[in-house]
């Protein structure tokens, strides 16, 4: 469970305003959770998911006080991009990236809460695809939704998954949960934020790719 407790994401303030130079530092740890799935076919969304980092840092780059947080850059390109806005910048990358991160929190919270196929209780499939069908599934196109169905099916043994989030290291089952309860006191806190800034900003778009 190295990989999460060494990275764990900052408490958010009572405004839950999310500093981005904060967000994008722990954010950008988490790609390799999508190896730790095991299946190649998971690399399409551990690339989306890098990309959409790389643009929200590119555009806080060029200005790290003006978008100090994210919501600062979602008024930002608003007012830059006029009616071209949210499909654009940074707006759209993070809108995007919050759905990947979205998948890790359900599934994570899955496999915390103990949910399991009884006939098949030492894998995870059930687990990834409840995140896949309440995160993503929604915006992707039948084509897409195949390649997953079939990512899912090759998914590895829930021993596998939590020796792989642990870099590789035999852990016991029940310190990598209270590890992975740990990570999502914070991480769940801020995807839910990231959420809710979508809807009062009206930034939310629904489309299939």
């Amino acid at each position: 469970m190295a990989m999460l407790a060494e990275h764990q994401f900052k408490q958010l303030p009572a405004d839950k305003q999310i500093d981005t130079r904060a967000f994008l530092e722990s954010v950008s740890y988490l790609p390799p959770f999508f190896d730790c799935l095991g299946s190649k076919l998971f690399s399409p969304i551990k690339a989306d998911v890098m990309g959409n980092i790389t643009k929200i840092k590119a555009v806080y780059d060029t200005n790290p006080t003006k978008f100090k947080t994210l919501q600062l850059i979602l008024d930002g390109e608003k007012e830059m991009y006029g009616s071209e806005w949210p499909k654009v910048g940074a707006t759209l990358a993070l809108m995007w990236l919050k759905r990947g991160l979205k998948f890790i929190q359900v599934m994570l919270q899955s496999i915390a809460d103990g949910e399991r196929d009884e006939a098949n209780p030492s894998l995870i499939r059930v687990n990834a695809t409840k995140a896949y069908e309440l995160t993503l599934k929604r915006y992707h196109g039948w084509l897409v939704q195949k390649v997953f169905n079939a990512a899912v099916y090759v998914a590895p043994y829930k021993a596998e998954f939590l020796k792989a989030l642990s870099k590789g290291r035999d852990v016991k089952e029940e310190e990598c949960i209270e590890k992975i309860r740990q990570f999502l006191v914070n991480f769940t806190v801020t995807v839910d934020a990231i959420y809710e800034m979508y809807t009062k900003s009206n930034a939310e778009l629904d489309y299939k790719v």
